[in-house]
């Protein structure tokens, strides 16, 4: 009698779930840390100090959204490791990682303003306080993840088919030396 053998299903890489979502904590005060509004490390001006005046709210929005492309292009950079065993699944588990962050970090950058920030009151509009006003800005962080796989996977991909389908150590033809006596 045989013993049926079971399937050995391909693990999730959890990591590049987890990696990501973390790294949205120190994102997200840095973001309270630069932008103005928060402690604005960026310009240091008084008038762009609080939430009060409306000249800081795009500011502050634009620097989360700096932060989290910065943040995706360099998670596209492990991303695109060729040492990977399962890459689309590390692609998928990296893009949801990365969604997680931004979220984390949006949360991240409200609560070191409620911790750490002067108390404001924020009656007469909700942008008064740290906050973000344009939520779209947090898919930034997976967008540009995607985008930057996609622009790293091609050059790639180009750069191979251009060396006739291997690595010659990033000499193309022209750049060879015959070999023989110089004149």
């Amino acid at each position: 009698m045989m013993k049926p053998t079971r399937r050995a299903r391909p693990r999730l890489p959890w990591a590049m779930l987890a990696v990501p979502a973390a790294g949205g904590v120190p994102v997200g005060i840095l973001w309270w840390l630069l932008a103005p509004g928060g402690l604005n490390l960026i310009t240091r001006e008084a008038s762009l100090g609080t939430g009060t005046n409306p000249l800081v709210w795009l500011p502050r929005d634009l620097t989360l959204a700096g932060l989290l492309v910065f943040a995706g292009c360099l998670l596209a950079v492990f991303l695109t490791d060729k040492k990977r065993r399962d890459p689309q699944a590390d692609l998928l588990m990296g893009l949801a990682g990365a969604l997680c962050g931004a979220v984390l970090a949006w949360q991240a950058g409200l609560l070191s303003a409620q911790l750490w920030g002067p108390a404001v009151d924020a009656s007469a509009n909700a942008s008064i306080a740290f906050s973000l006003r344009s939520l779209p800005v947090l898919l930034l962080w997976p967008a540009a993840t995607a985008v930057s796989v996609f622009v790293l996977e091609l050059m790639h991909l180009l750069g191979r088919k251009e060396n006739g389908g291997k690595d010659d150590g990033g000499l193309h033809r022209s750049q060879h030396v015959a070999p023989g006596p110089v004149k």
